[in-house]
């Protein structure tokens, strides 16, 4: 573990490899897992205030959701997550005549439409992050779904918080981001290894 400022940086983060490959993984990062993606009260508004300008690339079973239980809800654990369809795919998924799913709300941020990219548990995807009262953790969520992506990763040698950089820098901010860099690279050169 490392430690930027409040943070304790795994060293996964640092060491591992890690370069999304959508073609290998169809977009399941949004699609897999037992809940919506976590958000805060201030993104739940923003998911609601973007609405109007994402509905026409949402499915009739996504907009059916919305409309019985909105944009989230509360899961078993007490957290705020988007909203899901059946357990499964996030109401904000859309996707391509190949079968890749992609984030909707990215798509029309991309174009200029709206100005929220996407909730930051999902743009940090895969690192977690979790607040405790004295520090907060970023852990690498490693999981099969991801194969590709390291594999990827290791090929065009881009570690983790590379590959992070914009959302770390959203989530922490640029000087946290470049002394968490300055860390990574003397820390890998100590290992022998390329930053």
């Amino acid at each position: 573990m490392i430690r930027i400022g409040d943070a304790v940086v795994s060293l996964d983060v640092i060491e591992r490899y890690f370069c999304c490959d959508i073609a290998d993984c169809k977009g399941a990062c949004c699609i897999e897992g037992d809940a919506g993606a976590p958000i805060t009260d201030e993104e739940e508004e923003a998911l609601k205030a973007s609405l109007p300008f994402v509905k026409e690339y949402l499915s009739p079973q996504a907009l059916q959701v919305i409309q019985t239980q909105g944009v989230s809800y509360t899961d078993i654990e007490g957290d705020l997550v988007t909203s899901v369809i059946g357990n499964r795919d996030c109401v904000f998924c859309t996707y391509t005549t190949d079968g890749i799913c992609l984030c909707a709300l990215e798509k029309i941020c991309d174009e200029g439409k709206i100005p929220f990219k996407k909730p930051v548990s999902c743009h940090l995807y895969p690192v977690r992050i979790t607040r405790y009262p004295n520090f907060t953790a970023v852990n690498y969520d490693r999981r099969t779904i991801c194969s590709g992506a390291e594999k990827k990763g290791k090929a065009l040698k881009i570690r983790v918080y590379q590959f992070l950089k914009a959302p770390l820098i959203r989530y922490f901010g640029q000087e946290w981001y470049d002394e968490l860099a300055f860390v990574a690279a003397e820390y890998l050169r100590q290992k022998g290894e390329q930053p």
